[in-house]
């Protein structure tokens, strides 16, 4: 396919992605180097990526309106789900895990630069950016070069300048968190209560598919079945066979039933 609105050097773009043709993706400064987008992912109207080296994953979406753009490189995981108008900074580079949520009109900044340093303004930071697996940023949240690690959130609004820890949520301006008072963002589910709902939700989606199959470990899969897609709860990987009943049942989980990432990553 001829993507008039790609100009780059190299680039990869996965099957069943729909890439809007309003949608604009370049380098910094003319052509970009890099560019790679998976497989079943979205582009929405006016998107604008402006970066010399790109990358996301597969089922993943980017509404309209939002702009990314960065000297350096910005790598999105698997399953992402980027909100409109939001801004993804990678002046310092940005690095986001799989399962990452960002509602509406939020910003992610990797780099503090305005102020005149010869004047003598003390503010001036290019820091890379790092995002974990599973971190959600619920909406209208500003957010500074940090490391958020995995499975931590924002509440809307919030206004973080501060790292993040694993699994808690944070509120306010300047966030701070307020699991002691809320809980956590997961709790912790058996590999059988997994693998119950997850057989729950095939027989919702289709009871009668021979191509999907559940299973609570690797040691379950038979990978010589490549018209077989496996779903392994313990650690939320599926082998990855791209056949249509697949799409589908990964369409059908997305984006709050369940999230997988292919195995061979």
């Amino acid at each position: 396919m001829i993507y008039s609105n790609i100009d780059a050097e190299e680039f990869y773009i996965g099957k069943n992605t729909i890439i809007e043709p309003s949608a604009k993706i370049r380098g910094i400064n003319g052509k970009a180097k890099k560019i790679v987008i998976g497989d079943n992912c979205y582009i929405g109207e006016n998107v604008q990526i402006i970066c010399d080296d790109f990358s996301l994953g597969d089922y993943s979406k980017i509404q309209h309106d939002t702009n990314v753009h960065g000297y350096l490189p910005c790598s999105i995981g698997h399953n992402a789900w980027i909100g409109q108008y939001t801004i993804i900074d990678s002046i310092g580079g940005t690095t986001i895990g799989n399962n990452f949520g960002i509602g509406a009109h939020s910003q992610v900044w990797s780099h503090i630069k305005f102020g005149d340093t010869l004047e003598g303004c003390r503010f001036l930071t290019e820091k890379r950016m790092l995002i974990g697996n599973d971190v959600w940023f619920v909406g209208h949240c500003i957010v500074s070069p940090i490391v958020a690690e995995d499975k931590s959130m924002a509440m809307v609004g919030s206004v973080i300048t501060k790292d993040m820890k694993y699994n808690e949520i944070y509120a306010g301006s300047p966030a701070k968190s307020i699991s002691d008072k809320v809980g956590f963002q997961f709790k912790e589910v058996s590999i059988q209560d997994k693998l119950i709902k997850m057989n729950l939700y095939l027989n919702d989606w289709n009871k009668s598919s021979k191509s999907i199959k559940i299973v609570s470990d690797i040691s379950e899969i038979d990978f010589s079945y490549e018209n077989v897609t496996y779903f392994n709860v313990s650690d939320r990987t599926y082998t990855k066979r791209g056949t249509n009943d697949e799409i589908s049942f990964m369409k059908y989980l997305l984006p709050a039933k369940g999230k997988f990432t292919p195995i061979y990553e």
